[in-house]
């Protein structure tokens, strides 16, 4: 369902083999790659899913990618088929193959099923999720049939059969280009929140469409619970909610439990891990506020020490390191870049810093790129941030570290007021901070923002916030 737009799987069924169909007579052979460039919409799931049935991989490029994203994703995978959506077209100067406007596309879904279909192996590559490119250009992970299978299996209590999922996340997203199988082997009726994303649009879904899962990542929660229409939503079809894709503030989880009246989970993955760690339904408050949960059943994992060193004991904090058969099969035609990524024993170095408690829940504390040394002492900016996220007159906070003459390093908070209330001021902040965690963690700078600035994945984009925080010839940020 898509606005007013609503198709049943039956119609998905037929619309899917008449894409595959198309692709077929356009002479794409399994294998090619077939790019989208499509809002989150109904034919953009007819597309991916007909290209999958026609052993097609899927490109799919998220919209708020910039020009030169976008070129560089066409350039690197040299897609036979570019479907280029109203608003959207392919980035001038590259071949993006044969375009396939999507005013075209009623006629490729209803052309007639293809006379036979490929034979399709597990191992062939289904997809190519791309990383919003917080770390320099996207990366596309490879995912093919057989790990969707296993995420498919170890998704837990995300999905169950006939549940109706509001899909706040846009379509390139790992959370939709990896589930395809889930979602068919369930009956998930997929209601889909559009694009821009609204606080106020996700509420009336849930008051009109009998939700009964949602999803999304910190901020998207943030805004929904602040809104006005919150006091007139009936939440009880909701039988969970989860949250994750980025450092989650402690309060956040409290709050909506209180406010949706259901379980709320917390789950942890990447683009390249497919599914990691999850609580359960049945944690205390404090568990999942404060952690990240246990790996899924098919996944180990680890803690490393940060300089390439072997496991660390509960309790440590190292490097979150991961090993399945719902990881990504590598990185789009870059084996180095895939080697960085995954060492000789095939364990996935995440890049983000945690430990794993007495009571063995994984609980995140950064990325490994965004920790800072202040005065000799490592400071991770989750823990800060969750620290500043319990006071009051924060609504929303991201830290980052600048360089410093004197220190090395220190940290600057951008917060955003909560609505009412006076904006906060540093020297009050810094008190709190260091009455929870050592003084040294405390931020030494404060920025007050109307709003922090996002990925195309909807995450705080701490790359923008360092840029700003240390701005050239000494100039002080506004």
């Amino acid at each position: 369902m898509h606005g007013e737009k609503r198709v049943s799987y039956a119609w998905l069924d037929r619309a899917a083999d008449g894409f595959a169909a198309t692709l077929i007579d356009l002479g794409v052979a399994p294998g090619d790659v077939v790019c989208l460039l499509l809002p989150s919409s109904i034919k953009f799931a007819a597309c991916y899913l007909g290209a999958l049935r026609a052993g097609t991989v899927t490109s799919a490029i998220n919209l708020r990618l910039g020009p030169a994203e976008q070129a560089s994703i066409i350039e690197r995978t040299e897609p036979r088929v570019t479907v280029v959506g109203d608003g959207a077209s392919a980035p001038v100067g590259v071949d993006a193959g044969h375009p396939l406007p999507v005013t075209d596309l009623g006629h490729a879904l209803g052309a007639d099923p293809p006379a036979r279909l490929p034979e399709i192996a597990p191992t062939d590559p289904a997809c190519i999720v791309w990383t919003s490119g917080t770390t320099g250009a996207p990366k596309g992970a490879v995912y093919d049939h057989a790990t969707m299978a296993v995420i498919s299996r170890n998704i837990g209590e995300l999905t169950r059969p006939g549940d109706r999922r509001l899909v706040a996340l846009p379509f390139p997203h790992v959370g939709y280009m990896t589930r395809m199988s889930d979602e068919l082997a369930n009956g998930t009726t997929l209601v889909l929140v559009g694009e821009p994303w609204s606080a106020e649009e996700t509420l009336r879904l849930v008051r009109d469409e009998g939700i009964t899962m949602a999803t999304g990542v910190p901020t998207q929660w943030s805004l929904v619970l602040a809104h006005n229409d919150v006091e007139r939503t009936d939440f009880s079809n909701l039988r969970v909610a989860a949250i994750g894709g980025a450092a989650i503030a402690p309060d956040l989880v409290r709050q909506m439990r209180k406010v949706l009246g259901c379980p709320v989970i917390t789950r942890y993955t990447s683009t390249e891990a497919g599914v990691t760690t999850s609580t359960l339904a049945e944690d205390d408050d404090e568990t999942v506020a404060t952690t990240v949960g246990r790996p899924a059943p098919e996944v180990e994992l680890r803690i490393a020490a940060p300089d390439g060193g072997g496991a660390l004991p509960d309790g440590e904090i190292g490097e979150v390191c991961c090993r399945s058969a719902a990881m990504f099969r590598g990185y789009w035609r870059d084996p180095e870049t895939t080697a960085a990524a995954v060492d000789d024993d095939g364990w996935l170095h995440t890049g983000d810093l945690g430990f794993v408690g007495t009571d063995g829940n994984l609980r995140i504390v950064g990325r490994l790129k965004e920790m800072y040394i202040r005065g000799g002492y490592n400071v991770y900016p989750a823990e800060v941030e969750g620290a500043l996220a319990e006071h009051p007159s924060v609504a929303r906070v991201a830290v980052v570290g600048v360089p410093d003459p004197v220190l090395g390093e220190v940290g600057v908070a951008y917060v955003v007021p909560t609505p009412g209330s006076a904006p906060p001021a540093l020297d009050p902040l810094r008190s709190w901070c260091r009455d929870r965690l050592a003084d040294y963690k405390a931020p030494d700078r404060l920025v007050v923002v109307d709003e922090l600035p996002l990925t195309s994945m909807l995450k705080v984009d701490k790359r923008a916030l360092a840029a700003r925080a240390t701005p050239p010839h000494g100039q002080e940020d506004p």
